[in-house]
């Protein structure tokens, strides 16, 4: 099966936060490989290495730059630290999240806050850190992840579902203040991908994966690869007049 390569994104500057497992590293990888110069965040120390090291053959690596993206600060000065040494950054991908499940009444104050830096937050102060970068490009697209899990209402996610539905939100906000500058804002909202973590967590079994798949209007499980190319797609000028909108990449399940 052959896929779409994206010319624009050549050269181009693109960051991803939580790039260094599961669906994160999927888009690294692509934009990667279509040919930008990819920068990703993780806390993931020895991942992120690793990934970079295994993106190196035949070229330039993607750079690895570890950062906690619920610290405000840090996330700021390592936004710096990228265009420092690679460049004003014209692509960005937010990413970095985690689904983690908790009954309602074991949820506390910590937890809540948490959830929400972790899957909300970040998304706004790393859009507002680099829309300097895309003013100075004249341009720029912002890609955010969201989920279709807030839309099902998961009783043990709270948190998480009030973040995603908050990241749809957010992303309909800038991409009406940031569209005058001529930046793009777009989310994509993924369905069960089967990443190694969520088999690890919660799909344990052959059983429970297949039962997700067959939820799905397409037969087939869903991987990382496939919100990889929708981040293209919406990074690219081939979508240059697409700004407000959110792309469901679910198989059918929702």
């Amino acid at each position: 099966m052959t896929f779409a390569f994206y010319p624009s994104l050549a050269g181009r500057v693109a960051l991803v936060t939580g790039g260094a497992s599961g669906i994160g590293a999927d888009i690294v990888a692509a934009f990667h490989a279509n040919g930008a110069r990819v920068a990703f965040f993780d806390i993931q120390e020895e991942a992120g290495a690793a990934l970079s090291a295994g993106l190196a053959v035949g070229g330039a690596p993607p750079l690895f730059v570890r950062c906690d993206v619920t610290d405000v600060d840090a996330l700021r000065a390592a936004i710096e630290s990228v265009r420092a040494r690679l460049g004003p950054i014209g692509v960005l991908v937010n990413n970095a999240a985690n689904d983690e499940r908790r009954p309602v009444d074991e949820v506390t104050p910590e937890f809540w806050r948490r959830a929400i830096d972790l899957n909300l937050s970040h998304q706004f102060f790393a859009s507002q850190a680099v829309h300097p970068h895309m003013l100075e490009l004249g341009g720029g697209a912002i890609v955010n992840l969201s989920s279709i899990a807030w839309h099902f209402g998961p009783p043990d996610m709270p948190a998480y579902a009030a973040a995603k539905a908050g990241v749809t939100a957010l992303t309909y906000s800038l991409a009406r203040k940031f569209g005058a500058d001529n930046i793009r804002v777009n989310a994509i909202e993924p369905g069960a991908v089967m990443t190694e973590r969520q088999r690890r967590l919660w799909y344990k079994t052959p059983e429970s994966v297949e039962a997700m798949v067959q939820r799905q209007i397409l037969k087939r499980g869903l991987l990382g690869e496939e919100i990889a190319r929708a981040a293209l797609f919406l990074a690219a000028d081939d979508s240059r007049m697409i700004t407000k909108q959110t792309i469901v990449v679910d198989g059918g399940l929702r």
